[in-house]
């Protein structure tokens, strides 16, 4: 019988898109197929072949539905024979991929697996319930056609999200001026960090086709790409302009266009690998995944899923906040960042170093595995633990906890 100890589990690398805007550089490319150029790309840049993958996870959450992640593996050239999965847990999709690569891989049910995930709200489909379906009537005005699903038992808005995050803020009294802080940081930072070419070593800018030395179906839809930077970034945001910002709900209510983030197109995805494949094939591994863990909360009170996830998982593993040396949360919302300076503020010096979703956007399936290479940029320097969390629509959350050393002793 195997030795049923778990195995570690590395990121060999790290990949992803510009993050594009609704309509921006990406709008008229299909996300299984810039999901497929960062997949293509982190093989022949890891030197890994397709054939040696045991799977590709790939979150999604707004896309045409079906198994997109198969679509998008086999558009990358990945051999038929390896299985692909797409998973589906909202702005937790990328997340979630990882933490499933993870457990399969310590459990010795894989050797390699690339985990992420892709969006595209720009070519989000609109639905439409069955004639049976009694939530069509209640969309009369819509005939009964949607474009965001239910999330909660009794909440069929649309809006769901934000109005979770407009009730939270009430819940726990936050002020227009702590909100507008951070949306004021989270632009200056990605700001400075794209002036620094932070992500530079992460990021395959899509202006054209990467693929030129191929005529594939790939190459071809590529061609339509023109995204070469994260576009929502404005490095002139100010406080005058914040002020003028109209309420989404009326007076007395505090969201806005730029407390909430957008919503954006665009893929990140991993390489993750056990210990045995990262010797056999000589390669560098970037980080070590120690743990994950996943939790929910209120689903009206969605917000609160990135702290309490964060919370779970360092509990289970006996560490303190102050034992991080990086923090990445999916700024959804500023309210997120609030509730966090509240309850933990000795370690925002080390939260977001370089901005997040509110300057950057959030390609809901995308998002956590965005999070995973900004948890590697911020860690490149002094190393240490980091972690990322993020918030999911019904009041879920996904965390995932790194480790970033020198360099690493393989058995």
């Amino acid at each position: 019988m195997k030795d049923q100890s778990p195995r570690r589990v590395f990121v060999v690398d790290a990949l992803r898109t510009p993050i594009a805007l609704r309509r921006g550089g990406l709008a008229r490319v299909r996300p299984e197929h810039f999901g497929a150029a960062v997949v293509r790309e982190l093989l022949r840049r890891t030197g890994v072949a397709g054939g040696d993958l045991d799977a590709v996870f790939a979150g999604n959450a707004v896309g045409t539905g079906g198994n997109i992640a198969r679509l998008m593996s086999l558009y990358a050239g990945v051999p038929q024979s390896v299985p692909a999965v797409t998973i589906d847990m909202q702005c937790a999709s990328a997340a979630a991929s990882i933490s499933l690569a993870f457990a399969k891989i310590a459990a010795g049910q894989a050797d390699a697996i690339v985990a992420g995930g892709m969006e595209s709200v720009s070519l989000q489909p609109a639905r439409i319930y069955a004639e049976g379906d009694e939530r069509r009537g209640q969309l009369a005005a819509t005939g009964g056609s949607y474009y965001t699903a239910q999330f909660s038992p009794d909440d069929l808005h649309e809006d769901a999200m934000l109005r979770g995050a407009e009730r939270v803020m009430e819940q726990e009294g936050v002020t227009r001026a702590e909100l507008d802080r951070w949306v004021l940081e989270s632009h200056q930072r990605a700001a400075q960090a794209e002036r620094d070419g932070v992500f530079r070593p992460w990021m395959l800018p899509l202006e054209g086709s990467p693929f030129n030395d191929t005529d594939d179906e790939l190459a071809r839809a590529l061609r339509l790409a023109d995204c070469t930077r994260d576009e929502g970034i404005k490095p002139r945001m100010r406080q005058r302009l914040l002020d003028r910002m109209p309420l989404l709900y009326g007076d007395g209510t505090l969201l806005t266009a730029a407390n909430a983030c957008r919503t954006n197109d665009g893929a990140a995805f991993l390489l993750l690998a056990s210990e045995a494949f990262v010797k056999a094939h000589g390669l560098a591994p970037q980080m070590e995944v120690l743990a994950t863990a996943a939790t929910g909360v209120a689903p009206g009170e969605s917000p609160r899923g990135a702290q309490a996830t964060a919370e779970k998982l360092l509990a289970r593993e006996q560490l303190s906040w102050t034992d991080l040396a990086a923090i990445e949360f999916n700024e959804a919302f500023a309210v997120i960042d609030v509730l966090l300076e509240r309850t933990h503020p000795e370690v925002m010096n080390c939260y977001n170093q370089h901005g997040g979703a509110l300057a950057y956007g959030h390609p809901y399936g995308a998002s956590g595995a965005i999070l995973a290479i900004q948890l590697l940029a911020a860690l490149q320097t002094a190393g240490g633990l980091g972690l990322l969390s993020i918030a999911g629509a019904g009041g879920l959350g996904e965390a995932v906890l790194f480790e970033k050393r020198d360099s690493y002793e393989l058995l």
